[in-house]
């Protein structure tokens, strides 16, 4: 075959499979070592090539390992004596049930005791004449454990049906070995950011998205409360991790994940990547809610403006993303009053109370207690994962009642002291 064709099929393999070069030139060569063992090799050897790419020319030889006896052991031969025979089992050993014509006991039926290596004979491999040498008979070379004998074979370039079948084999199964390898890596380089993806397949609760190189998995419980998918449509998602199965790698997708709010802004605020404006919390419960704090690290550049861009364009492509989700932006403050009071919004607040292990009594308007509550108290809930503060929301009329009840507690305790008197 001209080497040149040869050179472009391994190009055009790269290309497809998304591999380099080198990548796929060391796959072909663990395949010709594999046809030569099957063809003219033993058992156990161990048999490299090398393509020289200029000139095609494919070289081969076998390695040996260097070792000693803490890596190895060598098992010793035990010869039988004379006259002995082989026992029946249940000659050699006593049990306690009837043997039957038809039946014969296992050795775990007859309870015989395993008599485990020691640990040193476990840590040890078994020697392997064929791809192990002594230290001893590889003094002479000045190799030293650890490194490889490498011994001259002859060059051959004629291969049977079955080693050719056995090198396609080899090639096929490094090639997919590569591929998998190449989108681990890829993709756990991604962690913790946002992909496009276009939904392939329903299989059950679980929702598989073509994200480019490989199929990420959208489970049951990162998918948005009563969010349905179709096939064929995209969605921006964002990548929780990488796991790696026997079936090959699994990236596992979220649409609930609260930093996938974060960078959906991160691409529709250009301040965000310039440092002008940081995101400094979110709460969110997914498909209903977000609420999202906001800081200015730039002068005279406005956090909750430039979120939601002129005519709410930037908040709007952000919501529209998430199939309708209310995102509530607020200005983040380093005072805790004025942080807790702006994470309540929409409600007005009238008195912020700060009390020891982080807890705080928020009084509003009457007319505004339900709005702060919000339903089944959604808003407090939100405004008290944002702030990290315990939030005890009441109206102003039911803290008066409080103060007037604590003044007659009061007042009856002095004419009481007074008639005493």
């Amino acid at each position: 075959m001209d080497f040149q064709s040869f050179l472009s099929a391994i190009t055009q393999i790269a290309e497809e499979k998304g591999l380099s070069q080198e990548k796929v030139l060391e796959t072909v060569e663990h395949a010709l070592a594999s046809a030569y063992k099957k063809e003219y090799g033993q058992k156990g050897q161990i048999i490299k090539a090398k393509i020289d790419p200029r000139t095609g020319k494919v070289d081969f030889w076998r390695t040996k390992s260097v070792v000693d006896d803490t890596i190895v052991y060598i098992p010793e031969p035990v010869e039988p004596k004379e006259g002995d025979t082989e026992q029946p089992l249940e000659e050699k050993y006593s049990f306690d049930f009837e043997i039957k014509d038809s039946y014969r006991p296992t050795e775990s039926e007859l309870n015989i005791e395993e008599i485990p290596q020691s640990s040193e004979v476990q840590r040890r491999v078994r020697y392997n004449p064929e791809r192990h040498i002594l230290i001893e008979e590889a003094g002479a070379q000045k190799l030293k454990v650890g490194e490889e004998q490498i011994i001259p074979v002859d060059q051959k370039e004629d291969f049977g049906r079955i080693a050719a079948q056995t090198a396609k084999q080899v090639i096929l199964q490094k090639i997919r070995e590569a591929e998998k390898d190449a989108v681990i890596e890829e993709y756990k380089s991604k962690e913790g950011e946002i992909v496009s993806g276009i939904v392939q397949k329903i299989e059950g609760p679980n929702i598989y998205f073509d994200i480019g190189k490989s199929l990420g998995v959208l489970p049951k419980e990162e998918q948005i409360r009563g969010e349905f998918y179709k096939e064929g449509q995209r969605l921006k998602l964002y990548i929780l991790r990488v796991d790696t199965t026997p079936r090959g790698p699994v990236i596992l997708l979220s649409r609930i994940y609260p930093k996938l709010i974060s960078k959906l802004f991160e691409l529709e605020v250009p301040e965000i990547s310039s440092n002008q404006i940081e995101i400094k919390s979110i709460a969110r419960e997914p498909g209903n809610r977000t609420k999202i704090a906001v800081a200015s690290l730039a002068e005279g550049v406005d956090p909750i403006g430039a979120m939601v861009g002129q005519r709410g364009v930037r908040v709007s492509a952000v919501i529209s993303e998430l199939g309708g989700e209310k995102i509530d932006i607020i200005e983040y403050s380093d005072d805790v009053v004025k942080y807790i009071t702006n994470a309540l919004s929409p409600a007005k607040v009238i008195e912020v109370k700060t009390l020891p292990k982080n807890t705080a009594i928020v009084v509003v308007p009457v007319d505004q207690l339900s709005l702060a509550i919000g339903k089944d108290g959604q808003n407090v809930r939100l405004a008290a994962k944002l702030t990290g503060w315990k939030l005890d929301v009441k109206s102003d009329q039911d803290s008066l009642d409080v103060e007037e009840s604590e003044d007659g507690e009061i007042n009856e305790s002095e004419i009481a002291e007074e008639s005493e008197e």
